[in-house]
C-alpha cells in the first residue's frame, strides 16, 4: 500500500532523513520507532505532504504521490493524526468531526461515520457541544483519531498517540488502534513507548539519526537484546 524509498529531507543545512526506506502492506499496523530525534516524526510529514523531500520517492497504492499537496492525499485516502493532536481548539468537538469529513459528499454514509466514532469514542458523544479546547488531554487524542476516521481513510498516519496521557488512557487508544485495524484500516504508528508499539504492531522499524538501523517482526524486535537494551528500557 505504502512504499517509501531512499528519502532525504533537509531542514535548512541539517540532513534529516537519509535514504529513508520502509513499506506498509495493506492490513498491517507498522510501528517506527527511535530515540527523541530519530526523525519518526519526520518520516511521517514527508509522506503526507506537509514537509517537502528533496530526494527519493513515495508510492501510495501503487502510485507515486511526489508533488501532491497534503489536502490532495486525504482525498486518496490517507489520514493523519499528527503529534500533538493539532484539533481545532476553537470549534466544538463536533464540527471537529464535520472537518474530518469536509471531502466527503455520501451524506447517510456520514452520518453512520458519526456513529462509528461515537461508538468507539462514547466521550466525544456525551461532550458534542463542547469546545475541544476545553478536553482533557485524552479526549483531544480521541477527538483527533476520530476526526481523521471521518474521511473513512485507508491508511492512518498516528504520531505519538499516547504521549502525555495517563496509562489507563493509553490502554484505550491503543485497544482502539487494534480494533481500527482490525475493522479495515492499515496504520503506520511513530510512537515514544517502544514496549507498547511492539506489542501491536506486526512489523517495525527502528531509526537512529535519521536513519533505519534495524527492521523486522515486531515479535522478534521485541524479545531482541539490543532493541531491548536500546528501547525498552531492559
Amino acid at each position: 500500500m505504502l512504499k517509501v524509498s531512499n528519502l532525504n529531507v533537509y531542514y535548512g543545512g541539517i540532513h534529516a532523513l537519509k535514504d529513508i526506506s520502509l513499506e506498509v502492506n495493506e492490513g498491517e499496523i507498522v510501528t517506527l520507532i527511535g530515540a527523541n530525534g530519530a526523525g519518526k516524526s519526520s518520516t511521517l510529514r514527508a509522506i503526507s505532504a506537509l514537509i517537502p523531500y528533496k530526494s527519493g520517492d513515495i508510492t501510495f497504492n501503487g502510485a507515486s504521490i511526489k508533488g501532491n499537496a497534503a489536502h490532495k492525499l486525504v482525498g486518496k485516502g490517507m489520514g493523519h493524526v499528527p503529534e500533538g493532536r493539532k484539533i481545532f481548539a476553537n470549534l466544538s468537538v463536533k464540527e471537529n468531526l464535520e472537518m474530518g469529513a469536509y471531502l466527503r459528499k455520501d451524506k447517510q454514509n456520514v452520518k453512520n461515520d458519526y456513529e462509528m466514532v461515537y461508538e468507539k469514542f462514547p466521550r466525544l458523544k456525551e461532550r458534542l457541544s463542547q469546545v475541544a479546547g476545553t478536553l482533557s488531554g485524552g479526549e483531544q487524542q480521541m477527538l483527533a483519531i476520530g476526526r481523521a476516521l471521518m474521511n473513512r481513510p485507508k491508511l492512518l498516519l498516528l504520531d505519538e498517540p499516547s504521549m502525555g496521557l495517563a496509562p489507563i488512557v493509553i490502554k484505550q487508544i491503543f485497544e482502539t488502534i487494534v480494533e481500527i485495524n482490525k475493522n479495515g484500516t492499515t496504520i503506520l504508528l511513530v510512537e515514544q513507548n517502544a514496549n507498547l508499539a511492539l506489542s501491536i504492531a506486526n512489523r517495525a522499524y527502528v531509526l537512529e539519526t535519521g536513519k533505519v538501523v534495524l527492521s523486522g517482526n515486531a515479535y522478534d524486535l521485541l524479545h531482541d537484546d539490543k532493541v531491548k537494551s536500546a528501547y525498552l528500557g531492559a
